[in-house]
């Protein structure tokens, strides 16, 4: 009988930070990761983590006075955020199918248009 591990280990982490599958026993764990609650906010953080050795760069070891190396790291974050938050659904929808879920679970607090809204706006911009 194979136990359920709580979490993944540490280099587990890592390696699903940048797209690798973690072992079964870990399923209901990234089950809870995309779908729970602040999944967003997890994906945020998660998204962030690859990008740190770079924010370290810039701000520690690229030539000018400190506010420069903090204001280009501030704008590489921003960035970086923006893209991570762009780009959340279709990351999220492989990383459930990756470990063997339904690419369409949703997370709560997902809204989605109700048939009311979607008449609505269908008849106030139409094709």
């Amino acid at each position: 009988m194979t136990r359920q591990r709580r979490r993944p280990t540490f280099p587990e982490w890592l390696g699903y930070t940048v797209g690798r599958p973690l072992p079964a026993d870990l399923h209901t764990w990234v089950l809870h990761d995309l779908t729970g609650k602040h999944a967003y906010t997890r994906h945020l953080i998660r998204g962030m983590f690859p990008f740190l050795p770079i924010f370290a760069a810039f701000l520690l070891f690229f030539p000018g006075p400190f506010w420069i190396r903090a204001a280009m790291t501030l704008l590489s974050l921003i960035l970086a955020l923006f893209y991570c938050a762009a780009y959340m659904a279709p990351n999220r929808a492989h990383r459930l199918l990756q470990h063997g879920f339904p690419e369409d679970l949703d997370a709560p607090g997902i809204l989605h248009a109700t048939p009311r809204e979607r008449a609505l706006y269908t008849a106030n911009h139409p094709h």
